[in-house]
């Protein structure tokens, strides 16, 4: 009798290799469903073209730019003005027309938090212990049916992301994070999908995302993604101010979905 136990627990271990999977083996699998850890590293910059959400049934054209070892650019036009919100490595800065300011100004404290996350352009599971952060494996869930391995990555400053890893095609289909806006803690949540073929990898092209548990939604649709593009490291510089004032009046207010806050997900392949 205990000789039938002990295959029969052995039977149930060979049906379900997928609760085996362990956390180093997830995250294999997701590098080499991007495209191999060697392809990843070899892309020296990015640029994006699409468009972003800004209002209620309103859409404007953005531009984003990433660059090694962390610089990154996005830029939203709307109205004949351009809004630009840049990290060179270093520092956040931004210029916000729609404000009524045409010159560059610092990015607060939390802005470029998000910023210089932004900026890693391989995302946080590649080199994750090098980067001194850490991932756990919260467990294995069904994500609107999906099955997915729910993943926990505690960054090196300490902010929390959860990352969503469909178990099947081992991408990330969606992300979860806590961020300080404005000195409030807000939890915000982001599908990631549309994944298509460029240059060899797998990346992206539709990321949709808000403060969780609200119909609020922001989205970007990338058209159209370049690698290695020459992208200068001064465009990622703060440039010198403007002595000239900015327009005033009903065409300088700015669009609901248009604050100063860095774009989260948008600049790197995969989310995070």
């Amino acid at each position: 009798m205990f000789r039938k136990a002990l295959l029969a627990l052995a039977g149930v271990a060979l049906l379900s290799p997928a609760s085996a999977q362990t956390l180093d083996e997830i995250v294999a699998k997701n590098i080499e469903a991007r495209g191999g850890l060697d392809k990843i590293k070899a892309v020296k910059t990015l640029r994006m073209t699409g468009k972003m959400t800004i209002g209620p049934g309103m859409e404007a054209p953005a531009v984003i730019e990433i660059k090694r070892p962390q610089m990154t650019r996005l830029e939203i036009s709307f109205q004949g003005m351009t809004l630009v919100q840049a990290f060179d490595g270093k520092n956040g800065w931004v210029i916000n027309p729609f404000q009524g300011n045409p010159n560059p100004e610092p990015m607060s404290p939390d802005d470029t938090k998000d910023a210089e996350e932004q900026a890693d352009i391989d995302g946080s599971l590649v080199d994750w212990k090098a980067k001194g952060h850490t991932v756990e494996l919260v467990g294995k869930e069904k994500l609107e049916g999906t099955d997915v391995f729910k993943l926990k990555i505690t960054l090196k400053s300490g902010d929390v992301r959860y990352s969503f890893i469909d178990a099947e095609s081992w991408l990330e289909i969606k992300g979860e994070a806590k961020r300080n806006i404005r000195g409030t803690e807000m939890e915000t949540e982001q599908t990631i999908g549309d994944y298509k073929e460029v240059g060899g990898m797998l990346m992206p092209h539709s990321l949709e995302g808000g403060p969780k548990g609200s119909p609020m939604r922001q989205k970007i649709t990338i058209e159209k993604i370049e690698i290695d593009v020459a992208l200068d490291d001064a465009r990622f510089a703060m440039p010198a101010k403007k002595d000239a004032p900015a327009p005033t009046g009903r065409g300088a207010e700015p669009p609901a979905g248009l604050g100063t806050g860095f774009t989260p997900d948008a600049s790197r392949p995969t989310g995070k």
